[in-house]
């Protein structure tokens, strides 16, 4: 047992580097990578992705994990996980021929290329052939895998194990009947939130030091953790002591990188702090696209947008613009910083409206994979349903139906992990509060002893825990999206006097 161990610890620190090394070509690809370099790219990907799916179907590794797992009960906790989690990965990498594989490795790269490209240019037309390449291994690959299954059901289970269409559906309904009333009563109170001051332009440069300033007050290590400048705002990590940030600076829009650095350094703090005993392991990350989500939505919202942060990064801001924001107080930029109203973009919504730009985007998702909607017909349909669900036109494609970068890398399913980690976020806040005054800790700018809280219950288990585990050992109970949808009544009812 001691030799198939130290084999199998081999082989995933093997299996570790071919995945640290096609992660920083990625993060490359995103942030530095001329043009022109798409189509060496390409060719080393799909070099690499071969290497990596041999190394990941290996027989020598099969026979491993049935001695392992054979054997679970004399092994300690995190080889135990490891060899389930990778039984797990290796059954559905079985499933998969090799050239289809590296084929959709290689789409996926083209596919990112061209969106970007489409973005800038509002041409959909380019990125839809695209698209249904990868819609279309999308779907082969769900059948493989889960055969018994529906397609998008096989595809969510692959960001939040177990999260089907029944469950989302019922999910929504129950967010929709309790938000959009309050959305239509803060329209009919008519009460306008000023955020005039903020139409001018702020210099990216002074937007960078704000950047650096923000990390620095969120307690993030910059030793462990770069920040670089890309299309669309990620975060990726290739252990915790290598993690990157993105973000996207706008002269006209202040808020835009302000928050974006908020949120991903939400993703960043959980990634920096899972347990040293994890590091190089296959468990070292988050344990679920909406637990990540959870955690990056609760700095950029719960923490980010209260009247304790803004006032916590106050002086900063008006250090670094004292023309742009003169005369412009806490208050008036806590307001700003929340107004609710209905919009175009989904990464600058607000929190009250924000899940029914989620919504538009999983009943697309539903239709593509089941076969009901086809590419050419996306973009109407995507306007369609935001005139239906947020009574806004969208104007071009840019600012719709090309606006966010998921599709462009196959991650079909993941979009309703940003609602459901809202939801988990709101859950844990109320957990957080009963043993800490979270508010007075962020006006003293005293964060550590929140991140201290969430590394206890969550951060440290990486995927050792499961999340409705992760949820139980941080709240004590089941998760209940009830915490959401109170949270957000309270906060907007005061904030429009309702």
């Amino acid at each position: 047992m001691q030799d198939t161990v130290k084999r199998f610890k081999a082989h995933l620190a093997k299996m570790h580097a071919y995945s640290h090394a096609m992660g920083v070509l990625y993060y490359d690809s995103e942030t530095a990578m001329p043009k022109g370099g798409v189509e060496g790219l390409g060719a080393t990907i799909g070099v690499m992705s071969e290497e990596s799916y041999r190394l990941s179907t290996a027989p020598e590794l099969k026979e491993m994990l049935r001695t392992l797992n054979e054997n679970k009960d004399a092994l300690d906790m995190v080889t135990r996980r490891e060899a389930e989690e990778m039984a797990e990965e290796l059954s559905r990498m079985e499933k998969i021929p090799m050239e289809e594989f590296v084929a959709y490795q290689v789409a996926q790269n083209e596919a990112g290329n061209v969106w970007r490209q489409a973005k800038v240019n509002n041409d959909f037309a380019a990125f839809a052939p695209h698209l249904e390449k990868l819609i279309g291994y999308q779907r082969k690959f769900a059948g493989y895998i889960h055969p018994e299954m529906k397609a998008y059901d096989a595809l969510l289970d692959q960001y939040e194990k177990g999260l089907t269409m029944e469950t989302l559906d019922a999910y929504f309904k129950n967010v929709r009947e309790k938000l959009v009333p309050l959305i239509h009563a803060i329209a009919e109170r008519g009460r306008k939130i000023d955020t005039s001051f903020l139409d001018k332009e702020f210099a990216v440069e002074k937007q960078k030091q704000l950047s650096d300033h923000i990390m620095k007050v969120m307690c993030i290590d910059r030793s462990f953790c770069a920040i670089g400048e890309t299309e669309h705002p990620f975060t990726t990590n290739f252990n915790k002591r290598d993690v990157r940030i993105t973000t996207h600076y706008y002269p006209e829009s202040l808020l835009s990188s302000f928050y974006s650095v908020v949120h991903e350094g939400g993703h960043a703090t959980y990634e920096l702090n899972t347990g040293d005993d994890l590091f190089g392991s296959p468990l070292g990350g988050g344990a679920s696209m909406g637990i990540h989500e959870s955690q990056s939505r609760f700095f950029e919202n719960i923490i980010g947008r209260s009247r304790e942060f803004i006032g916590l990064v106050y002086p900063k801001l008006m250090e670094l613009f004292p023309e742009e924001l003169k005369g412009v107080t806490e208050e008036m930029l806590y307001l700003a910083a929340n107004r609710s109203e209905p919009s175009l973009i989904r990464t600058e919504a607000d929190e009250l409206t924000y899940s029914l730009h989620i919504m538009v985007r999983y009943e697309l998702e539903k239709q593509l994979i089941g076969g009901t909607l086809t590419v050419k017909e996306l973009p109407e349909k995507w306007n369609a349903l935001y005139k239906e669900y947020l009574g806004v036109d969208v104007p071009d494609d840019s600012r719709g139906v090309l606006q966010d970068t998921h599709w462009s890398g196959g991650m079909f399913g993941y979009f309703p992990s940003y609602s459901i980690g809202s939801a988990y976020a709101s859950q844990i806040y109320d957990a957080m509060m009963k043993e800490m005054d979270v508010p007075a800790l962020v006006k003293e700018g005293k964060l550590q002893p929140v991140i201290d809280w969430l590394t206890e219950k969550i951060y440290r288990f990486g995927c050792l825990k499961k999340p409705g585990e992760l949820i139980e050992n941080a709240c004590g109970a089941a998760f209940d999206p009830g915490y959401y949808t109170d949270y957000l009544k309270e906060k907007y009812s005061a904030i429009y006097g309702l």
